[in-house]
């Protein structure tokens, strides 16, 4: 049985789905963990059975892992965090401990590329909860993806209606590693089926590093308009964030810096990463097919 965190959201679904089909759906073969099981009704309707824990609760954690033949581990994402990062610290502290007493086989956890950067940014969180991790004795596999091909779901309406799409990922010609969520969860579910010892990394990336100026083309040739890129200046950062709310902006700063400067990438580099296969204008199609539902 494998156990799945964030079975509700786009990544953990995908391994859910990945997991299903690999083994004939059979039934209680996934077990999803959720903060909200009312949200996850859909999975209990494909043969998954589904318990309620949240990612800071160590003792509902063990109970949902407990004798798992592997487990996936995806961090809800922390886009303004505190000072220190307290929150990755308490959660890199509950699944330690939840691990350490769930007698569980082997782990596979969703980092990020970037979470061995040497300056501190928003991916840090990764980073301190991938310390925590590895001071466990049981196999345990880093899976570090690159930038989520999805974030542009946000493009799509502006792309649509005015032909020009914000970016903070600058020079517009710089090509970024990019993935699919659906190779994420691809890929972590053979993670999960495989067997190792120790701790390994696997790092994750699209068929090829995107620019982009080829993702605004990209959605030219999909909505059948002129479509164009702009630079959202960097002395805008601070105050553009703050005032959508944010408390503590620089670490979400720094790692677009960290992209646009080159020092969030790979440890092994672009040659070293494994490659997934779904292209940009895949992900970009359903992005803008799904708006369109919402839309009705």
């Amino acid at each position: 049985m494998f156990v799945i965190t964030g079975i509700t959201g786009n990544v953990g679904g995908e391994v859910a789905r990945s997991l299903l089909q690999a083994c004939d759906y059979t039934r209680g073969v996934v077990r999803g963990v959720a903060r909200d099981i009312g949200k996850a009704q859909n999975w209990v309707e494909e043969g998954c059975e589904v318990v309620q824990a949240d990612i800071r609760d160590a003792t509902a954690l063990s109970v949902a892992f407990q004798d798992a033949e592997g487990v996936f581990i995806l961090v809800p994402p922390n886009f303004d965090p505190g000072h220190n990062f307290p929150e990755a610290r308490a959660i890199a502290a509950a699944l330690k401990s939840a691990l350490d007493t769930s007698h569980c086989n082997r782990v596979v956890y969703l980092s990020t590329i970037g979470a061995k950067a040497k300056e501190t940014n928003l991916l840090t969180q990764h980073s301190i909860i991938e310390e925590e991790l590895g001071e466990l004795t049981l196999p345990l596999t880093i899976l570090r993806p690159a930038w989520f091909m999805e974030n542009s779901s946000w493009d799509v309406v502006p792309a649509r209606d005015s032909g020009v799409i914000r970016s903070f990922l600058q020079p517009l010609d710089k090509p970024v590693p990019m993935v699919a969520t659906a190779d994420i969860g691809r890929v972590a579910a053979e993670l999960l089926r495989e067997s190792w010892t120790g701790r390994r990394v696997v790092e994750l990336e699209g068929p090829r590093r995107i620019t982009p100026n080829q993702i605004a083309a990209t959605f030219g040739d999909l909505l059948g308009r002129a479509v164009r890129a702009e630079v959202v200046p960097r002395d805008t950062w601070e105050s553009l964030f703050r005032s959508q709310g944010m408390k503590n902006p620089m670490p979400r700063i720094r790692m677009l810096d960290g992209f646009n400067e080159g020092w969030i990438e790979f440890e092994s580099g672009e040659t070293g990463s494994r490659k997934g296969s779904i292209d940009l204008k895949s992900v970009l199609r359903g992005l803008i097919e799904a708006a369109g539902r919402f839309a009705a």
